[in-house]
């Protein structure tokens, strides 16, 4: 049987017995490409909706196509005509359910404002066009309207190829409208010129954007979209977003994109609810349409059009904005009938019962050898919680494709850690194990905390750990107890996650170095107050407060494991972890890390196992530069000592002074 050939079967015997469902999977995604593609396997081809649909500039002038099979008449009205329907600007029925304008030259300008009044039996509506690539919000009546945007000077590219270091990745997650410090929504020139020189300065080689897609409610933190083609304009410019990814692409940094492909917002004016009168042009139109949780509407992906419409959406994104990947939102919520909800994952046979959705896999299948096609470099990333095996496999080997998957159990490890136990109940063995369980052959991106710890209605780890007294005791100088301890753990939590990495690190920005309180975006609740959907750069920037501590730390972590060519393919040699004493210590390469959790005893002469030779003190969070006493000698050369039993193993006794709290690296030389 031809299963056999799939090595997610072969890595793994306990899925043989769902060989079959795994076969299945795989043939949909063959016979679907088959069929889209006319045999070819160029899903390129296919995935072309955008250079079709959407108002394009032609020899003549303009020409807009929209889909919209349930409509009986639609006409196009905007600065142009005064905002009514006339009939130079009604469209033209095509065939298949679509329709067409061609417009002279001087029918439209650029940066004019526009819509389409949609007719159907028994109605009509005002609605965006679906591909609309630019969206604009009045500031006074907050009605959203597409743009007409076609600057005389298209956006040159200074940085026309760009490969991605994946040795490792090192993602910084960011949200432009909150990553200004004054209160208000911030730009992408904000951005670029602000933020990315941080972010650069701290050795990340990637940042993940969110909120990229227009959304019409602010504080949905852009998960509720409404213009899949369009760059939220609340943040600026399609050239300002397109310098943005040029300086970062200049600077070594890729540009990965939040995208939202598992729901969309229910609005209708301005999204794509009922755009032709119908609720199933886009959505399910059964008991399916409505999300449970996140009252949104779901995608039918049995459909060609939908296909076509979300493919083609990754290929405009990489093409026309040179992102060089996606971060998939929402993936569980795609995968399932009952969208994960309420369902624990306890065994192989949760993700093979009949309970997944077939559709929406195959989507996802397909989304990724298309982006790969694109793209050879590019990035795709699963956001997905219920661990189903071969997500981040490749499609030959009987995988979904990602490159990636979010390995969502370690930030809820940490605060279930934080939350339930004491300090003295921490185990090394629970945490090793906790951060290195996961399948050989799929990689993962490890973090210990992201936006979702940050926002309100949870908490940071670092507010985890001091909770108040980050308002009166982050004074250099200031040795408040619940504050130091805080600031150890923190960086211990975050030096053991980003080390025992496979595949990539993320942060959420500002996390590094302990920003306070919590994201609180605009809302009726907090009177529309901008207060919390910021960040306070000056914090770590002033040097009497202990945030530079922090941000010290996770600079010089993230640059000793981007110096480490391939660090997160280096084989993890655990060497040492008594609960006990609440000492870890494990190898990869030439590096040895090492961390005591112990919260009140110091270890002299602390003796485990290690490959024979000299070790020399790369960093140790004990450092004043940490914010620690420095009780570290770090100059100190540390030699095996001779062990006539392990001899033959080429093992010595590596014997260290370790503080209580404090975390080490060391290089053997």
């Amino acid at each position: 049987m031809r299963h056999k050939t799939l090595k997610l079967i072969k890595n793994d015997p306990w899925l043989e017995p769902f060989a079959q469902a795994i076969e299945g999977r795989h043939n949909d995604a063959l016979r679907k490409l088959d069929q889209l593609t006319g045999g070819t396997g160029q899903l390129k081809d296919f995935a072309c909706a955008h250079q079709y649909y959407g108002l394009h500039r032609s020899n003549d002038g303009w020409v807009l196509r929209e889909w919209a099979p349930n409509a009986t008449d639609i006409y196009v009205v905007g600065d142009f005509n005064g905002w009514h329907e006339c009939a130079p600007y009604r469209m033209r029925q095509v065939g298949n359910g679509n329709w067409e304008l061609l417009l002279p030259d001087h029918g439209m300008h650029h940066g004019e404002l526009y819509k389409l009044i949609v007719h159907w039996q028994g109605g009509q509506g005002e609605r965006i066009p679906a591909y609309a690539t630019r969206v604009v919000q009045d500031p006074m009546t907050h009605i959203f309207s597409a743009q007409v945007w076609a600057p005389e000077q298209p956006y040159r590219w200074r940085v026309r190829r760009f490969k991605a270091r994946r040795d490792p990745l090192l993602i910084y997650e960011c949200h432009i409208g909150m990553a200004q410090e004054r209160e208000g929504v911030g730009t992408y020139e904000e951005f670029r010129t602000q933020v990315l020189p941080r972010i650069i300065e701290l050795g990340y080689n990637a940042i993940q954007i969110m909120a990229v897609q227009e959304h019409p409610y602010y504080g949905s933190f852009g998960y509720h979209v409404s213009s899949f083609y369009a760059a939220s304009s609340r943040f600026g410019t399609p050239e300002e977003l397109k310098c943005l990814i040029d300086d970062a692409h200049e600077a070594g940094i890729a540009v990965i994109m939040d995208i939202v492909h598992s729901h969309a917002v229910k609005n209708e004016v301005e999204g794509l609810g009922r755009f032709d009168g119908t609720g199933n042009q886009y959505f399910y139109g059964d008991g399916r349409r409505e999300h449970p949780a996140w009252d949104s509407l779901c995608f039918d992906y049995g459909k060609d059009e939908v296909l076509n419409f979300l493919l083609s959406n990754c290929r405009y994104w990489l093409e026309e904005y040179h992102f060089d990947g996606f971060r998939f939102d929402g993936v569980t919520s795609m995968l399932y009938y009952n969208h994960g909800l309420g369902q624990a994952f306890g065994g192989y046979g949760d993700y093979y019962d009949g309970g997944e959705d077939t559709n929406a896999i195959t989507y996802l299948t397909l989304a990724n050898l298309l982006i790969h096609q694109v793209n050879r470099q590019a990035i795709t990333i699963a956001e997905e919680m219920s661990g189903m095996p071969g997500l981040a496999c490749p499609f030959n080997d009987g995988g979904i494709g990602f490159d990636y998957r979010m390995a969502m159990g370690i930030p809820d490890y940490w605060i279930k850690m934080i939350k339930e136990r004491k300090d003295e109940d921490w185990r090394p063995s629970s945490i090793f194990w906790e951060l290195t369980n996961r399948r050989a052959d799929e990689h993962t991106i490890s973090y210990a905390e992201s936006h979702d710890q940050a926002l309100v209605g949870d908490k940071t780890i670092i507010f985890r750990l001091i909770d108040k007294e980050m308002y009166w005791h982050m004074m250099d100088g200031d040795h408040d107890a619940t504050v130091e301890r805080g600031m150890a753990l923190h960086k211990m939590i975050r030096l053991v996650t980003a080390s025992t990495i496979n595949g990539g690190y993320l942060n959420f920005m500002g996390n590094e170095w302990g920003h306070p309180e919590w994201i609180d975006f605009p809302r009726e609740g907090n009177g529309w107050s901008y207060k919390y959907a910021r960040r306070q750069w000056s914090l770590v920037d002033r040097q009497e407060l202990k945030y530079k501590y922090l941000n010290n730390w996770d600079h010089d972590v993230m640059h000793l494991l981007s110096q480490s060519h391939g660090f997160q393919s280096l084989p993890i040699d655990k060497l040492w972890d008594k609960d006990d004493d609440q000492v870890l210590a494990y190898r990869r390469g030439d590096l040895v890390f090492v961390f005591n959790f112990n919260p009140t005893q110091s270890f002299s002469d602390y003796g485990f196992l290690a490959p024979e030779g000299e070790y020399r003190g790369v960093m140790d969070s004990d450092n004043p530069r940490y914010g620690g006493y420095g009780n570290i000698d770090e100059s100190t050369q540390h030699l095996t000592q001779a062990d006539p039993l392990y001899a033959d193993k080429h093992l010595g006794w590596l014997k260290l002074y370790i503080p209580a709290r404090t975390a080490l690296v060391l290089r053997r030389v």
